[in-house]
């Protein structure tokens, strides 16, 4: 039997099992969600920039790539956003308005930074079947998708 821990001001017992009705696993429909939420807070956050330092016509552009800066906006900056809150928050902002974490499958911590990187580069191999791997949280048990299955991970809810 898998056993999480959870903070103290989260539930009173510092640890809960799978079987525990306070373990909750978060569903499809509220992590995509969670993705819609963090979506508009990247373009938001993105598409300034890449106006500032392209103009206009970076959004006319054919061309995929428009330089080295578009690469670290469009690329680098959620790759790396991305795994730094899921280390330090267990969260994306998303996933904080929503009242779920990602924790470690085993222990119910934070997940670390190679599960944390891992899940991120899962993500394509949950995406690349026509998206088959993201559905799987809408079938699977602990709602996994199959980047938290190899990742070990899975999606809880925080009440706050």
């Amino acid at each position: 039997m898998i056993k999480h821990k959870v903070s103290e001001s989260e539930i009173t017992d510092s640890e809960i099992t799978d079987t525990d009705p306070r373990l909750q696993y978060v569903g499809f429909w509220l992590r995509f969600g969670a993705s819609v939420i963090d979506s508009i807070i990247l373009i938001m956050f993105t598409y300034p920039f890449l106006f500032l330092i392209y103009g206009g016509q970076y959004f006319d552009s054919a061309k995929s790539v428009q330089g080295f800066s578009d690469v670290m906006i469009t690329y680098a900056f959620p790759i790396i956003a991305t795994i730094l809150f899921w280390i330090y928050k267990s969260a994306t902002p998303g996933k904080i308005l929503l009242q779920a974490k990602i924790v470690d499958e085993k222990t119910g911590d934070k997940p670390t930074v190679k599960q944390s990187v891992i899940r991120y580069f899962a993500y394509y191999v949950s995406l690349i079947p026509l998206g088959l791997g993201f559905f799987w949280i809408a079938w699977d048990d602990k709602k996994q998708g199959w980047h938290d299955k190899i990742a070990g991970t899975i999606v809880i809810r925080c009440h706050q």
